[in-house]
């Protein structure tokens, strides 16, 4: 199996770290694309190691970037196959960083954009035990075969009402699935935001790895 690898920003407080960060890129970017959130929330999180894995697949649409699964006609099939295709990499690069670090999934976060937010919400929702937190930033929730497993993080959803490569209602029918399922989900639709990450989704983020953290 391809081994993931991508850049880290060690703890802000110069410690061993206690928590980990792992932050899941979008479609035809790599692991610098998100990175820099581990200096914003190196702050709040002064205990956490960041990483940023580069997706293991080179990118059909963009040569310079990496994918977590093709891009398919039939959207709706192609993150049901990719997702499930993709999650296997990213479990077994959970577990390495776990056995590496010490550090466990009660006190790991997983935070993904766009198809690494379905990334994050796919395998973050069927890990046999569960982790301190989800974010899914312009994501879409593909369920495994196996959902709802008993370990239930809390998930932050966040989307932008006026992106169009990611429909919003994506994030309102993962709420809605979540919430069923028994999960303690939060939501924050970003008012004229396309496909990014607007500062009062970036701050809504924030509180919630607060929150989690306290």
């Amino acid at each position: 199996m391809v081994k993931l690898n991508g850049p880290m920003l060690p703890p802000k407080s110069g410690g061993t770290a206690k928590q980990i960060v792992v932050l899941l890129h979008g479609y035809g970017a790599d692991g610098t694309d998100l990175i820099g959130l581990g200096q914003h929330w190196g702050e709040v999180l002064p205990d956490a190691l960041f990483v940023s894995p580069n997706a293991p697949t080179p990118c059909a649409g963009n040569p310079f970037g990496f994918e977590w699964f093709p891009l398919q006609v039939d959207r709706i099939a192609g993150r049901i196959e990719g997702a499930k295709a993709a999650a296997p990499v990213i479990v077994e690069f959970l577990e390495d960083l776990w056995r590496q670090t010490g550090v466990t999934a009660a006190d790991t976060y997983l935070i993904g954009f766009s198809q690494g937010a379905m990334m994050a919400l796919h395998v973050g929702t069927a890990l046999p035990h569960a982790l301190r937190g989800i974010v899914s930033f312009s994501g879409a929730f593909v369920p495994a075969d196996d959902f709802p497993v008993d370990s239930k993080p809390p998930v932050a959803l966040i989307h932008g009402d006026l992106d169009q490569v990611v429909d919003p209602r994506l994030s309102k029918q993962a709420a809605d699935d979540l919430l069923a399922a028994g999960y303690d989900v939060t939501l924050h639709i970003s008012n004229g935001t396309a496909h990014g990450i607007a500062p009062d989704g970036l701050d809504f983020a924030t509180s919630f790895l607060v929150s989690q953290n306290n």
